[in-house]
């Protein structure tokens, strides 16, 4: 009888340490920018600075955001498909077995550079110079045809109850 439960209790042992070892799927992409040194935005939350490696829960669509000073950004949906043995029922069986298992994505871009459109303060001014005509055209913001006369604020302004002649 004791050696019955010794033999149970090395059985459960190896059970629970080999299901301690199943299903470990590390899932990671790592992106890549040329020229290096862009901010990485997956689904609207900073994750880094290219190249950078990030882990991931699901496979499926990615909001990519790429920005780095000097380059146009690049906004897209990045697709992440899973390896055959993460298919549906496959995983199943994948999961069971022991063993750690890696699944690596590795994406690259390449950045175009920002094209350059001169002193930036020289194209607003033109830009606001070019719709000043547009705002003084409506209703509201017409400028009046003729001002009336003001009379100097030096001057004192005729009092009602004083006596004429004075």
């Amino acid at each position: 009888m004791a050696q019955r439960c010794t033999i149970t209790r090395l059985s459960a042992t190896a059970l629970a340490m080999a299901m301690a070892g199943c299903g470990q799927v590390t899932r990671q992409m790592t992106l890549k920018s040329e020229p290096s040194g862009a901010l990485v935005y997956l689904n609207g939350q900073e994750v880094g600075r290219t190249p950078c490696t990030v882990d991931f829960t699901w496979y499926g669509r990615y909001d990519l955001v790429l920005r780095r000073e000097g380059s146009q950004s690049v906004k897209m949906t990045q697709d992440v498909p899973p390896p055959w043995w993460q298919w549906i029922p496959l995983d199943l069986v994948s999961e069971i077995l022991p063993g750690r298992k890696v699944d690596h994505h590795e994406y690259a871009y390449v950045l175009k550079p920002q094209p350059e459109t001169g002193a930036p303060g020289a194209v607003l001014i033109d830009r606001a110079n070019s719709m000043r005509p547009m705002l003084e055209s409506g209703e509201y913001t017409r400028k009046p045809a003729t001002r009336p006369a003001t009379r100097p604020i030096d001057e004192p302004s005729p009092r009602s109850d004083a006596p004429v002649g004075q």
